[in-house]
């Protein structure tokens, strides 16, 4: 197994917290001017990019150079185009109907309360779910076959994110769909494309840090966190609540797999 660099990966750990919430503060500020607060989504891709490339720059000279790039690059790519997909889908919307409801029980100044409840909050979740992305900045034996089964595993989790908002995007577009629901595609096999496609991302990348156990050991945490993210908290679970009253969808439901792909049920 490779070495890590304990005492550096420390020092890392401060300038990932420091770059995942200038991202957030940079966007409240944002936020606050057009007074939409919105905008805090396609932060989200931006911050895990932002904490991939300001750890490659702190680690030069310490993890192995070819891993570094590697995590860089496939964070950086993920979080690009997240962040451009949310930005578009976004456009000429105004405030999202999730942050309305919660900013309208604020108690006091609503821009303080958002920033405290979804900007810093989002910035702690990027920082503890980037630790295998930091951590591999670190690892400084050369990579092994743990590192491309992540790649690997990393391009399947971009492909269903990709071709699933795609798909998704021309589904709506498309008047003739109006009232309908989304069951093309990848949308056959799964209810949540994007989310399946998130979760074997995360679980990609934390496969490139599994060349040193210790760091694995420490950061099993962060696609456990997403895991959980993703099929209980803000993802899958409110998604289908909101759903869960339209036209059709319980017939969908009935067919088709909750998460990981699968054939539909008759």
């Amino acid at each position: 197994m490779s070495g890590f660099a304990w005492a550096d990966f420390a020092t890392g750990l401060g300038w990932a917290a420091a770059a995942a919430f200038a991202v957030m503060l940079v966007t409240f500020a944002v936020a606050v001017r057009k007074g939409v607060h919105r905008i805090v989504d396609v932060a989200w891709g931006l911050g895990f990019a932002a904490v991939a490339v300001v750890g490659f720059l702190v680690s030069a000279g310490t993890g192995d150079p070819g891993r570094r790039v590697l995590v860089t690059v496939l964070t950086v790519m993920w979080g690009l185009r997240l962040a451009v997909h949310i930005a578009r889908r976004g456009r000429g919307h105004g405030e999202d109907p999730r942050y309305e409801r919660m900013l309208s029980q604020a108690p006091g100044n609503r821009n303080l309360y958002a920033l405290r409840m979804v900007y810093l909050l989002q910035g702690a979740l990027v920082w503890l779910v980037s630790l295998p992305v930091q951590a591999a900045q670190y690892v400084t034996g050369p990579t092994t076959g743990f590192a491309w089964a992540g790649t690997l595993l990393w391009a399947v989790g971009m492909f269903f994110e990709a071709v699933g908002d795609a798909q998704l995007a021309r589904f709506k577009a498309d008047p003739a769909a109006k009232g309908r629901i989304m069951d093309r595609g990848l949308w056959r096999y799964t209810r949540h494309p994007n989310y399946f496609g998130d979760f074997c991302v995360w679980w990609g990348l934390f496969l490139i840090v599994c060349d040193s156990l210790g760091a694995a050991a420490v950061c099993v945490v962060s696609p456990l966190v997403m895991s959980l993210l993703l099929t209980k908290g803000s993802g899958k679970r409110l998604l289908e609540r909101h759903m869960a009253e339209r036209p059709g969808y319980a017939g969908y439901a009935a067919r088709t797999s909750g998460f990981f792909p699968l054939p539909p049920r008759r």
